[in-house]
């Protein structure tokens, strides 16, 4: 229907692709990392980067299928410059690991994407024994930023480019717990909803790219850093479910509904996106000229959009900065 394909400022809609919101831009001589980039949205991400010139470093939990997923991008774009390296979010041994290695390449970074998660997990402590969501979709990407800051700082300043940090966050950041972050019991498992406990992580998401911004703001560097929703994904919807980025929880009811009735695919055509879709307001907010300057927003369909009540909130911001430093101790 014509009022899901309607343009917004950006010119795009929910309907335009990865493809569609970079076509025109050259990004030779960038340099970006794409956390969960062996499957889905992160992908599709990562190809149509190295599509524009850019030099993706995809970060990957599964190596060999890292390198697949390499391997299918090359063939397609022989000038692609492309490579996969190993990176465990729920391990903050993993995330430093890579961060050296990465420091040890000589890379320099351009682009952080911070697109891995998981979603609507059973309670599950990481390795560092901190609530498996709340220590894969935010701490360890809060951990891997602050690791790699030194070298956007560096490579900004070199190349006098635009360094951009963006955080994939979702829609579900508004059904947190009450509070937006339950400070109290983040390891609680008597408390634990696995539902709100994703969203608690996707808030966390927008919370700390705004914190990013007021601090780079106050440090005068020329780095961005923005959240977004990248949409429902309509290919694989179940398959997918423990996938951050793929299938918002909000939507399980309608989902269900519209499979009792058998309408799920007429629905899906109008309400859900493909990978193509889904990977478009990632590559807009990391690429497009129109996002230059633009710091501290929230994205939707490749348009500037609210954050919820909570992700605008600077002083839960600040606080969620220093209980993941304390948590990182």
């Amino acid at each position: 229907m014509w009022f899901f394909r309607r343009k917004g400022p950006s010119g795009f809609s929910s309907s335009s692709t990865a493809e569609e919101v970079t076509d025109g831009i050259d990004g030779t001589g960038l340099t970006a990392i794409v956390t969960g980039a062996s499957n889905g949205i992160g992908s599709e991400t990562a190809r149509v980067l190295a599509l524009r010139g850019v030099h993706v470093i995809m970060g990957v939990r599964n190596l060999e299928a890292g390198r697949n997923v390499t391997e299918t991008i090359v063939k397609e774009n022989p000038s692609a410059k492309i490579d996969a390296m190993e990176l465990d979010l729920s391990s903050t041994a993993s995330v430093r690991k890579f961060a050296s290695d990465y420091q040890s390449s000589g890379f320099p970074l351009n682009i952080l994407i911070n697109n891995a998660g998981i979603m609507a997990t059973p309670f599950g402590l990481s390795k560092d024994n901190i609530e498996l969501q709340f220590a894969t979709n935010h701490v360890g990407h809060f951990l891997l930023t602050n690791l790699l800051l030194e070298n956007m700082k560096k490579t900004a300043a070199e190349s006098k480019k635009e360094g951009r940090i963006v955080n994939v966050s979702s829609e579900a950041h508004r059904y947190t717990y009450p509070e937006g972050i339950r400070f109290d019991g983040i390891n609680d498992e008597s408390r634990y909803n696995k539902m709100q406990a994703y969203g608690q992580s996707k808030l966390s998401n927008v919370l700390h790219a705004n914190e990013l911004t007021r601090r780079f703001k106050e440090e005068g560097l020329n780095i961005t850093a923005n959240s977004l929703h990248p949409g429902i994904i309509a290919t694989n919807l179940f398959r997918h479910l423990n996938y951050g980025n793929v299938v918002e929880s909000v939507w399980q009811p309608i989902l269900r509904l519209s499979l009792r009735i058998g309408i799920v695919n007429t629905v899906g055509k109008l309400m859900f996106k493909n990978v193509q879709q889904g990977a478009a307001t990632t590559c807009y907010v990391a690429l497009h000229p129109q996002v230059k300057g633009v710091s501290g927003e929230y994205f939707l369909n490749s348009n500037l959009h609210k954050a919820s009540q909570h992700g605008q909130d600077v002083d839960l911001a600040k606080k969620l900065w220093d209980f993941t430093t304390n948590l990182l101790k």
